[in-house]
């Protein structure tokens, strides 16, 4: 009997994942009113009671979402923050489909508080390693920070990449290989000096 418990285990974990996903991908291509306990289940191939057997509320499934892609971009973020090209990563990683899922999340806290405060607590984590990135950017190119202050120059590179993303999701791309040549060669301008 106790060896059926780790396959029962392996089940739970499998089918809260499916749901995450299936939520997830739900949210990224038709928006999060899309993301309804039926749609997610017929995508995740369950039951709709099993959705709210994991999950008492969407609230509860939409945090479980947003925490489960936050923690991984967030691991993503570091490791990206300390490697040769910190600067490039921080276009990369807000031009990316997590980026666009994350705009889904803020139009979703508009009408949820709870999606909102999830949000707020992460965005501070994320600005935090953003803005020291830049930070030892400019100050290893001697920019001055008074003049240039590294959490604004952050937020111009985050922001113009999930403007690109969310336009590009739309069919809109006028001006975005040119903003991407423009930007690219500023980062790679300002990189931070490799050690030998």
């Amino acid at each position: 009997m106790s060896s059926s418990r780790p396959d029962a285990r392996s089940r739970v974990g499998d089918t809260r994942r499916a749901l995450l996903s299936a939520t997830a991908e739900i949210m990224l291509e038709e928006g999060y009113a899309a993301a309804t306990s039926r749609r997610v289940a017929a995508k995740a191939g369950v039951k709709p009671a099993l959705v709210h057997y994991y999950f008492p509320s969407m609230d509860d499934l939409y945090l479980a979402v947003l925490r489960a892609g936050a923690e991984i971009n967030l691991g993503r973020q570091q490791d990206a923050m300390a490697g040769p090209a910190p600067l490039q990563a921080l276009w990369q990683l807000n031009n990316t489909q997590g980026a666009q899922l994350w705009m889904e999340f803020m139009a979703l806290a508009n009408h949820r508080k709870a999606i909102r405060n999830e949000i707020a607590g992460y965005a501070e984590r994320f600005r935090d390693m953003e803005e020291q990135a830049v930070a030892d950017a400019l100050q290893a190119h001697g920019v001055d920070a008074a003049q240039f202050p590294p959490v604004v120059m952050s937020m111009i590179v985050t922001s113009l990449a999930r403007i690109v993303r969310l336009e590009q999701s739309l069919g809109i791309t006028r001006g975005h290989a040119e903003a991407e040549e423009f930007i690219g060669a500023y980062l790679a301008r300002f990189e931070p000096p490799q050690q030998s």
